[in-house]
Formats: C-alpha cells, sequence, structure tokens
C-alpha cells in the first residue's frame, strides 16, 4: 500500500505489560482493514509499535484513531486487572 504512514510506540513499565496490550490488539490486525487503509503491531521488550499505512490522509486520520483507541482500551483493561490482582 503506498501513500501515507504513521507510526506510534507505546512503552510500558515491563515487557509483561507490553505483551498483554499486544496479545489484546494483534488479532484486529487485518480484522478491521478496509481497502484504503492496513496496519501491523510488533513488540519489542516493553515497547509496542504500531504502524498505519494508508491510500489517503482520511484513511490514516480513520486507522490512527481506530488504532490509538484499541491500544487505550487494553491498556485501561490491563490497568483494571492488575488492580484486581493486589
Amino acid at each position: 500500500m503506498t501513500g501515507h504512514e504513521a507510526a506510534f510506540e507505546f512503552s510500558y513499565p515491563s515487557e509483561r505489560r507490553a505483551e498483554a496490550i499486544e496479545r489484546a490488539v494483534a488479532p484486529e490486525v487485518g480484522e478491521i482493514e478496509g481497502d484504503r487503509s492496513r496496519a501491523s503491531v510488533s513488540r519489542a521488550g516493553a515497547t509496542l509499535s504500531v504502524t498505519i499505512e494508508a491510500t489517503d490522509l482520511v484513511a490514516l486520520r480513520a486507522g490512527m484513531n481506530t488504532w490509538c483507541s484499541l491500544v487505550s482500551v487494553a491498556e485501561r483493561v490491563a490497568e483494571s486487572a492488575n488492580r484486581s490482582e493486589t
């Protein structure tokens, strides 16, 4: 896919937390993509990377909003689970 790209890195206090977030959002890769955008998710240690590619700026903005929201929800769930474990 050509056109536009945005890359986000999310850093966490531990690899375990980053892995939990990765496992939560990675299944969405390929499931919510359209003809105009696609995303990839990867992790290196405690850092999660999300890259969105799009054919146009409107699709890029939509993809950015979607993926940032997905990561945000996963972070809130992980935080909630962490609080209930303590």
